[in-house]
């Protein structure tokens, strides 16, 4: 199967279809506990960063309220969905002001929700949010539900067990086998649950309920994803790995490493990317665009 094959990710009111230039998410933090040290409780300051994003390429805003990592407590939903609601309801405004990058950018930037609860889920999409990015792993058709009846896209994303709890002792037999076996059960959950398959994304799940080795295989062997016709967004930003392989402690200092990644994913045809540093990611993409 070619690296590029035709796609069409269907979202509430704008298709984008692919092969095209990668897309660049922007990830922005509406937390004071993010693993990058990047988040921020201070709307005003989240909302400048988003929009400083878009203006650096960023094809997709990804907003989380609560940080993914196990090591802290999950913030209520109650909070989670005041933290997004405070957000959402000044993006409008503050897009309408920013300036796409170049002509092959998504423009609007698609706003995206990064959260697992179904209660937050159905909070926000009324919001205009396009996009879930659902780092659940879908273990029932709520989720899915909630989006075919907003019209809205969704991300599933491989792991296994429960959002916010470590997995780090889980081993595979082979991971690839696991993931593809993974992806064709819960595609056909979503499709039965109403949910086009054109509006789903699939997330290999990059540090999640994997070990280092794991997650090299899965940078190799990308490729093997594309049977299922969906658009592969890889979540590559300092994760772990990056820190494992080169021997990084601190997740801001791993952005050439992040870079590498990007690399590795789009040579294996990649649609998405998942990022803090958008101003590199942005140059990553346009130079292998162009050197393809």
């Amino acid at each position: 199967m070619p690296l590029n094959p035709p796609v069409i990710w269907k979202l509430p009111a704008r298709e984008i279809l692919f092969p095209r230039r990668p897309l660049v998410m922007g990830i922005v933090n509406v937390n004071d506990d993010s693993f990058s040290g990047d988040g921020t409780l201070e709307i005003e300051a989240a909302l400048a960063q988003a929009k400083r994003q878009a203006g650096e390429g960023a094809d997709i805003i990804d907003v989380g309220a609560e940080s993914a990592r196990t090591n802290r407590a999950a913030v209520a939903v109650e909070e989670e969905v005041r933290r997004f609601r405070e957000f959402l309801e000044r993006w409008p405004e503050t897009i309408a002001t920013a300036t796409p990058k170049d002509d092959s950018q998504v423009w609007p930037p698609v706003l995206s929700a990064n959260t697992w609860r179904p209660e937050v889920v159905e909070a926000v999409l009324p919001f205009g949010v396009e996009f879930v990015n659902d780092m659940g792993a879908l273990p029932d058709d709520r989720n899915a539900r909630l989006c075919a009846e907003a019209g809205a896209a969704l991300l599933v994303m491989h792991s296994v067990g429960e959002p916010k709890v470590p997995h780090f002792h889980q081993q595979w037999d082979d991971v690839m086998v696991a993931m593809e076996e993974f992806f064709e059960a819960k595609i056909a959950v979503a499709v039965k649950a109403g949910l086009p398959a054109e509006a789903l994304v699939l997330d290999p799940g990059i540090d999640f309920a994997k070990q280092r080795d794991d997650n090299l295989r899965v940078f190799r062997e990308l490729e093997r994803l594309h049977r299922f016709g969906r658009p592969l967004l890889v979540p590559v930003s300092r994760k772990t790995v990056i820190g494992d392989v080169l021997g990084i402690t601190e997740p801001k200092d791993r952005d050439a490493g992040t870079v590498a990644c990007i690399s590795a994913a789009v040579r294996r045809g990649a649609q998405m990317v998942r990022v803090h540093d958008v101003r590199a990611a942005w140059q990553a993409v346009k130079m292998l665009e162009a050197l393809v």
